[in-house]
C-alpha cells in the first residue's frame, strides 16, 4: 500500500543511521519526508512547513522528545504524533506521553509503516487524550470570607484544616 504523496512526515531522531533509514523507507512509500536530529531542529523544520505527521524519538540530547512532543501538542494540535523509544515496550502509548501512537524501537518496521498509513486517513480523529501529569499540584483554597465573597460549599478535604 502506498502512502499518500500529499502527506508530509517529519522524522526526529538523534541516531543518524536510523533517521536516514526511516527517511528512505517512507520516501519510497510516497510520503514527503523531512528529517531533524533533535527537538530544536525539528521546531525549525515545523516553522518552515507544518507536517501532517511527526515521528519522534523520546530520548534525545538537548530538547528531549518528551519536551518536543509537549511543545508540538500545545502549539500544533493538528499534527499527528508517533512517539518511538526502545525504553518502553508494546504498542500502546506509554502513560503521560502526548502522542497518538507509539512504536517500540527494534520492532518490525512493517508495524511502524502500518501506524503511519493509518494516520494518513482523512479526518481520522486523534486518539491522544491529555492526562493529568503525575505530581500536579492542587491548590488548597481557604474558606471564603463571607464579608468578601458569597459562601460556597467546601468539602472538608478542600480546607487546610480538613
Amino acid at each position: 500500500m502506498m502512502l499518500s504523496d500529499q502527506k508530509t512526515l517529519l522524522i526526529v531522531d538523534d541516531d543518524a543511521p536510523l533517521r536516514m533509514a526511516l527517511c528512505e523507507l517512507f520516501g519510497e512509500s510516497g510520503c514527503r519526508v523531512r528529517c531533524a536530529e533533535d527537538g530544536f531542529s525539528a521546531l525549525r523544520e515545523i516553522r518552515q512547513e507544518i507536517p501532517d505527521i511527526v515521528l519522534s524519538d523520546l530520548n534525545m540530547p538537548g530538547m528531549s522528545g518528551f519536551e518536543f512532543l509537549f511543545v508540538v501538542r500545545r502549539r500544533f494540535p493538528s499534527i499527528r504524533v508517533i512517539a518511538m523509544s526502545g525504553a518502553y515496550s508494546g504498542s500502546a502509548v506509554p502513560r503521560g506521553i502526548p502522542a497518538d501512537a507509539f512504536f517500540e524501537k527494534g520492532s518490525d518496521l512493517a508495524s511502524l509503516r502500518q501506524i503511519v498509513e493509518a494516520m494518513t486517513g482523512v479526518n481520522k480523529p486523534l486518539s491522544y487524550r491529555p492526562a493529568t501529569p503525575p505530581g500536579t499540584p492542587w491548590i488548597v483554597r481557604e474558606p471564603p470570607n463571607p464579608a468578601v465573597e458569597p459562601a460556597l460549599d467546601y468539602p472538608d478535604s478542600a480546607t487546610p484544616d480538613g
